[in-house]
């Protein structure tokens, strides 16, 4: 798939296969060595950090639902990079990596998970209702496209104050067939809202084929008969998602208004904890795993572009787990909510 394909391919199901939808794009655009070393950090801290929560919750550390974003690393981390400060962020329920990658701390993003008095939420939310106010991450959302409205909501907002920030509102292929994703894709076309859509397309939804389950498979082309511009991108290189991230924010805050991101990504766990992913081979898995994998891209690039010395690289991963078994450790010991938590964040009262 080339970065930055335009939305004029012809409609229907596409029958190629995950991988050959990754095939590496002519004309790559290319990161420094701090870019990358940035994004390897990033990266592989939201992996090892989704690797940790899976432990937790098979040892019954965390309950509910858990959709985990091992796969999908690149999209939101490239996205981050090319975003300003004050941009917001909202999204559905896979949600830890952008908690993350917006500078969250991972200890209390893990203790939230946990049910403790140290997660954002104060242990009331969990996997999939935790917010920011202060890092400008407007929450995970448990309802499929419900955080659409809500991120053009945002862009209206900035918008209205003229504040030069842009909405970036992610959402799953699954909730790009929501009815109020295209309300609200008419009302941004209409006020020329700041919004970017990310579409992070993983191919599965909720345990169904694209190809099943969806007329247009290119989500790119979801806004045009609203006028709104859209691109489909490698969501497995983050040099590729930064790069069409840094047009389409550039678009949205330059007062164009919303621009469509599909992001062709795929998770390598099933939907949720609970899902065992019998609707595709262990070989289709293994072989994105082998060739298409985020962070092994910009692992190889620091060692044979950057040469930084194999050395460095095993000190950031073990920097990276170090910090993420304090988090575990913290959310394991953290006490849980008071009784009396149950009546608080209910009202806000007039004056407040």
């Amino acid at each position: 798939m080339e970065a930055g394909k335009t939305t004029e391919p012809a409609a229907g199901p596409s029958s190629a296969s995950a991988a050959e939808a990754h095939k590496p794009a002519p004309n790559m655009p290319q990161f420094t060595r701090e870019q990358d070393l940035h994004a390897y950090h990033e990266m592989l801290l939201i992996r090892r950090f989704e690797e940790k929560a899976g432990q937790l919750y098979g040892m019954g550390l965390i309950g509910g639902f858990c959709h985990l974003y091992i796969g999908q690393e690149a999209v939101v981390v490239g996205m981050q990079m090319a975003s300003e400060d004050g941009d917001q962020v909202i999204t559905g329920y896979r949600d830890h990596g952008h908690m993350l990658a917006t500078g969250m701390e991972p200890k209390g993003v893990m203790a939230e998970l946990t049910g403790r008095r140290g997660g954002y939420s104060r242990g009331k939310g969990g996997s999939m209702h935790m917010f920011s106010r202060e890092k400008q991450f407007f929450g995970g959302h448990g309802i499929v496209g419900a955080q659409v409205s809500l991120g053009t909501g945002l862009g209206f907002a900035d918008h209205y104050r003229g504040n030069g920030k842009v909405s970036l509102t992610y959402m799953g292929d699954g909730a790009a067939n929501q009815g109020q994703v295209y309300e609200s894709f008419n009302m941004a076309a209409l006020w020329k809202l700041p919004v970017v859509y990310v579409i992070e397309n993983n191919r599965y939804a909720m345990g169904t084929s694209v190809a099943r389950a969806s007329a247009q498979t290119d989500f790119s082309k979801r806004g045009l008969s609203f006028g709104i511009p859209g691109e489909s991108v490698d969501g497995m290189d983050v040099r590729t998602v930064h790069e069409a991230a840094s047009r389409a924010i550039e678009h949205a805050r330059s007062g164009k208004g919303p621009f469509i991101l599909e992001m062709q990504t795929y998770r390598y766990r099933g939907h949720s904890m609970s899902d065992p992913a019998k609707y595709r081979t262990k070989d289709e898995v293994s072989k994105m795993r082998d060739e298409h994998d985020p962070i092994e891209m910009v692992r190889k690039r620091l060692l044979e572009l950057h040469g930084v010395p194999e050395a460095n690289i095993k000190a950031t991963d073990a920097k990276v787990r170090e910090t993420v078994n304090a988090a575990a450790e913290f959310a394991t010991n953290d006490p849980e909510p008071d009784p009396s938590e149950l009546w608080t964040d209910i009202l806000l009262e007039v004056g407040a």
